[in-house]
């Protein structure tokens, strides 16, 4: 499988992948020790990881929900021609604006927001919409979210396609 920058992972990236996204304070001793290779190796493995864009950080994982933003939405964005980037500016002064993707289809944007209550997320709304550039928002708000994001079985089969390519 390819990554950012069109490196592919074995199944070593994979396992080591695997491990810092299940224990992210490990060390790389202790990661080169519970995965059988030398610390020079999982060094330059991280390295390479990292150099290609394949790990983008290694920050704490933060819910939005224990910081007092338990309501969280997708607005589906339609904005003026030729506006996007003076969208995505206005936006980026949004805290409550988590991410934001272009898309295709109705919309031109989907950005996934959070809120103190419902009645907080029409302010929220309001300020996200409150540019010239938007023209409509359609939002829905999130019930539950029974798979959260998940990287470990995307990691782990890429690491087995590769493995797979090299015995076939």
């Amino acid at each position: 499988m390819k990554g950012a920058a069109g490196m592919s992972i074995d199944g070593l990236d994979g396992r080591l992948l695997v491990l810092l996204a299940r224990e992210p304070r490990i060390g790389v001793l202790e990661a080169s020790r519970r995965l059988g290779v030398a610390r020079g190796t999982v060094q330059a493995r991280l390295d390479r990881l990292r150099s290609s864009g394949v790990i983008r950080g290694f920050g704490p994982n933060v819910d939005p929900a224990a910081l007092g933003y338990p309501v969280t939405a997708f607005a589906t964005l339609e904005i003026k021609q030729g506006q996007g980037t003076d969208v995505r500016a206005h936006l980026d002064t949004v805290p409550e604006v988590l991410e934001l993707h272009t898309t295709t289809g109705r919309g031109d944007m989907l950005c996934r927001l959070v809120a103190r209550s419902n009645a907080d997320l029409q302010r929220v709304i309001d300020r996200v919409v409150g540019f010239e550039g938007i023209m409509r928002a359609s939002t829905a708000i999130v019930m539950e979210n029974p798979v959260p994001l998940r990287i470990i079985p995307l990691v782990e089969q890429a690491a087995d396609d590769h493995e797979r390519g090299h015995r076939a």
